[in-house]
Order: structure tokens, then sequence, then C-alpha cells
């Protein structure tokens, strides 16, 4: 690493400095990161330091002082010319890499599971490196530490092959636990939770699992209005407790707001849900923009990700929430008499197994179903209906505020498309008037090589047209979904059932909505639905 050090003794600016292995690791972490939007954020520079300056010998703290005055650029190109030259290698030895990590698959890869061999999620703990966090974590920058086997609680039965530490290590604890689904784990030092290794998602346990989650939702639809009625009702309950838990119920139905779970010890990201809104989050506007009761809400949730929306209110939710925030600070609780216990465990006598996280599985597949209804023609190719899903998609991830920051790629990407576009339009031009000049040159009608000419160009041109359409679709679809990520609600809140329902009444094939590791996953609802499905 170059380095132009803080102390005058130190060598002069801009000297290659030789580190210790602990510091040099370390430091290659932010080197491979260097051309990520990560490492121009301040909090991520200052927390990365901070950590780094800790694994330093006394001698390096004493040179290193200041980031800015760090080049990194050597060490990130290592492993950039690393990378190309795995990219580079060729087929034979890639094949043998390949090879190589099926047979670590083979050996770590599968468990036995009441006797049968069931694929593993991730069987590899996560390496050493910088943490990223989601949206704008406080901790990113932080150092992960390396795992090691004393960190490890290894879960299997009394009577199978307990798995070997390397050698010289012996694990933190083995137990015999059968009333959970994981099999090692572990705790991470950035934000002090547990980590686990767990079956794959495509394993029959998985299965199950995600099968009775939507069946749950699915009874909710039977109860639903019911509900409604009743925290409606509560609107005006003689109990402030009452009135608040009605409140909250109508913001995570309405608006698929999360609970708001009390946070992960250590966990100092300044997020909230529902239940733990405070008054500074929200600003109510009597008219705003022609409509009346408008709700203002403005806070970080989920993974530190902004949620802001303004959205009309029922005039009695209206004027409870003015109540709620009066003579209160801006630091103070919104709910100040609610808690996710309390509100869930009325949510158990309304409905068995009922929680606030059925309500947002209910609201995303019923969303996704109704829009699909709504948005599909029939008539349209494979492509114009793949466009219609993923804006029923897009509806549902606007719910549920599943954004994504605009791909660094996305700029480059849509200039290729376009280029693909301008291309196929030059083609279509030319098809034209090859069509025309065909056609022309048909003076006989009886004259069967001329004839077949035209069909010929015909089928072309119509070829090229349907190219053309799909390229624009793409392009359509690119342009709409740069800021919105609709992988989460499409594998963790909507029913898998009610694609593949759409999949086989309108002939799109299956693999255009689920890539395989997901047609695994879901493969319970590939055999399940048919085409007359309803959630």
């Amino acid at each position: 690493m170059v380095c132009s050090p803080g102390t005058p003794n130190s060598g002069g600016p801009g000297k290659p400095l030789k580190l210790s292995l602990a510091t040099e690791e370390i430091a290659t972490f932010y080197a491979k990161m260097l051309d990520h939007e990560y490492t121009t954020k301040e909090i991520f520079q200052n927390n990365f330091f901070h950590d780094w300056r800790k694994e330093m010998t006394s001698e390096e703290q004493e040179i290193i002082q200041e980031l800015a005055k760090c080049d990194f650029s050597e060490i990130h190109k290592y492993f950039v010319d690393k990378s190309e030259a795995r990219k580079a290698l060729p087929k034979e030895e890639k094949q043998k890499l390949k090879e190589e990590a099926d047979k670590i698959q083979e050996e770590y890869g599968y468990c036995i599971l009441d006797g049968h061999r069931e694929k593993i999620g991730n069987f590899k703990t996560e390496p050493p490196g910088l943490f990223r966090g989601r949206g704008d974590h406080p901790k990113m920058g932080m150092l992960k530490k390396r795992i090691m086997p004393e960190d490890v609680v290894i879960n299997c039965s009394r009577d199978s092959k307990i798995p070997e530490p390397p050698e010289g290590h012996k694990w933190k604890e083995v137990r015999f636990d059968n009333t959970v689904t994981w099999l090692a784990s572990w705790t991470e030092n950035i934000q002090n939770t547990l980590k686990y290794i767990m079956l794959n998602p495509s394993s029959k346990l998985k299965g199950e699992k995600d099968w009775q989650k939507y069946e749950v939702a699915r009874r909710l639809k039977d109860v639903v209005h019911e509900i409604r009625a009743r925290y409606r009702a509560d609107w005006k309950s003689k109990e402030m407790k009452n009135r608040q838990r009605a409140v909250a119920l109508y913001f995570i139905d309405k608006l698929a707001l999360r609970a708001g779970n009390e946070k992960e010890e250590g966990e100092t990201a300044d997020t909230v849900g529902c239940c733990s809104l405070r008054v500074e989050h929200i600003r109510l506007h009597p008219r705003l923009d022609g409509q009346e009761h408008v709700v203002e809400l403005d806070f970080l949730g989920k993974d530190s990700i902004r949620y802001y929306n303004k959205v009309a209110v029922e005039k009695q939710v209206f004027k409870n929430l003015q109540l709620f925030m009066k003579n209160k600070d801006p630091s103070d609780d919104l709910f100040d008499r609610l808690t996710t216990t309390f509100l869930n465990k009325h949510l158990q006598h309304l409905m068995d197994g009922l929680t606030a996280k059925v309500f947002r599985t209910y609201n995303a597949s019923i969303t996704l179903q109704e829009q699909l209804k709504a948005l599909t023609n029939p008539e349209d190719n494979v492509a114009g209906k793949l466009l219609s899903y993923n804006r029923a998609n897009r509806a549902v991830a606007v719910l549920c505020n599943h954004q994504r920051s605009v791909p660094k790629t996305f700029a480059k990407s849509m200039e290729v498309l376009q280029t693909k576009i301008d291309a196929k339009k030059k083609q279509v031009e030319e098809a034209q008037q090859e069509l025309k000049k065909a056609e022309d040159e048909l003076e006989d009608p009886k004259d069967a090589k001329a004839k077949a000419n035209v069909e010929k160009k015909k089928k072309l041109l119509k070829r090229l047209e349907e190219q053309l359409a799909r390229l624009n679709v793409q392009a359509t679809d690119k342009e709409e979904n740069k800021q919105i990520a609709l992988g989460t609600s499409k594998l963790n809140y909507l029913d898998p059932r009610i694609s593949i329902a759409w999949c086989k009444k309108f002939g799109v094939p299956i693999e255009k909505i689920y890539n395989k590791t997901q047609r695994e996953k879901f493969a319970w609802a590939i055999a399940m639905a048919n085409e007359d499905f309803e959630f």
C-alpha cells in the first residue's frame, strides 16, 4: 500500500508501506470495494478506518493516521487483474474448478433428514470483510470478523456422526435439538445477531412451511371484512389503548406496514415500524393536493430503507392521530399505549395464527391477483404478458416499500438495449422495402416463384417486427423497474400458486417468471396449482 504518512520521520509522502498480515488483510477488504458506491460514503469510511486502526500494530498506528492519505489503488488493481485472469481461463480450467466446487458441494452440501437426503442452503460461513448493510446503515464499513470453529454451535441427532472440527480446534457446542430446523449457528460481531445454516429452500421442510404460511394468509381472506369492521368500531373506543391498536391495525392493513418488532440486542440503527412510530415521523394535513385528511409518513424502516408516503385516510383515523399527537414532543411515541406483543395477542383472538405479518402476505398476494386480472390482455404475446406481470408485481413491491438504488450498470445496459432497438428498426425498414419490391415484381399472380418470394418477405418482416416489439417491451420494463426490487415480494410475500395459475392460464412458460432455483423452491406450488387457482 502507498501511504502519505502522518508523521515527519516515516519516510515522506507517497512511499510504499509494508503492512503486518492482519492489517494488510483488512486493507484488501477496502481495496476490493474501491469502485463501489459504499467507499464514497463518509460513515463507511469512518467505521472502516476506526476498526482498521484497532487491528494495526502500534508502529502502523503511528504512521497511518488519515484514511485520505492512503492509496489502495495497487491492491485494487491486483484483485481486478486476478478477476480478469479468472474470467480468461481456458474452458478446461474452468471445468476443473467447477468439478472441485461440485466435490465440496457433494461432501458438505447435504444432510439426512428423517431418512431423506436433503440439500443444505448455504453450508459456508460468511468470510471476513466489511459490513455493508442496506440503506444508510449506521454500522456500514465495520469489520466482520472471521468465524472460528470455537464460535460455532453444531445441531444434529444423538446417533449421527458428529462433524469433525478443523485440526487443533473444537466446536463451541454440539447440541441435539430436534425442535428447530437449523444445522449450525454462530453469533456475528456487528449486530450481535445469530446466523444459521439452514436447509435449502427446495427441501420438503421449507416447502411445507411456505405452504402453511400462505394457507394462513388465505384463511384471513374469510374473516378480513369482520376484522376491518371491528377495528373501525374501535376507532371510537373509550379506551385509548384500543383506539391506538385500531389505528395501528388500519395502517398495517391499508399500507402493509411492518409491525415494528423490538430491535435485536446491539442494534443501533434508528429504524421503526408501525407500533414504534414517533410523533416526528408523521405530519397531518387537513387538505393537501386536492385531498382531505392526508397523513404524511417519513421514517426509516427495516434495513434502514426510507419509507415515505402521503396517504388520504378516513376522517376518524385523522382525528385520532391528532389526539395521539396532542401535547407530545417530536421524540415521543405516537402509539404510547401499544406494543407489538399486545397487538399480536389481540390478532390471535381474532383468528388462530394471525399476526401483523400475515396481513402483509395477504395484502401482497391479493394485490397481485387483482392486478393480474386487471392488466393481462389474453391477446398479447408472451413479452406483453410478462410486462403486465411485472407491472402487477411492481404494484406489490411499491405497497411493501421494496426499493433498491438504481443499478450502477443501468445507464450502460439501457444504452446497449437502445443500440439493439435502433439496429432492429433499421432491419424492419429494410424488410419493408424488400417486401414492397417483391410485391411490385409480382406481375403475374400465377408466378409461383415470385409469389413464394413475397410470402418469404412477409414472414421475415413479421418476425423482425415481433423482435422489435419484444425489445421495446424490455426497455419499458427495465426503465419502470430500475428503483423497485421485485424479487423480495415474489419470493417472500406472494403465494406462488397465483403466478403459476396465471402462467398456465395465459400460456406463459413458468421459467419466464421463476428461475431454476426458484422453481425448485416452489415445486410444491407447481405440482398443486391449476389455472383456476384463486388465492
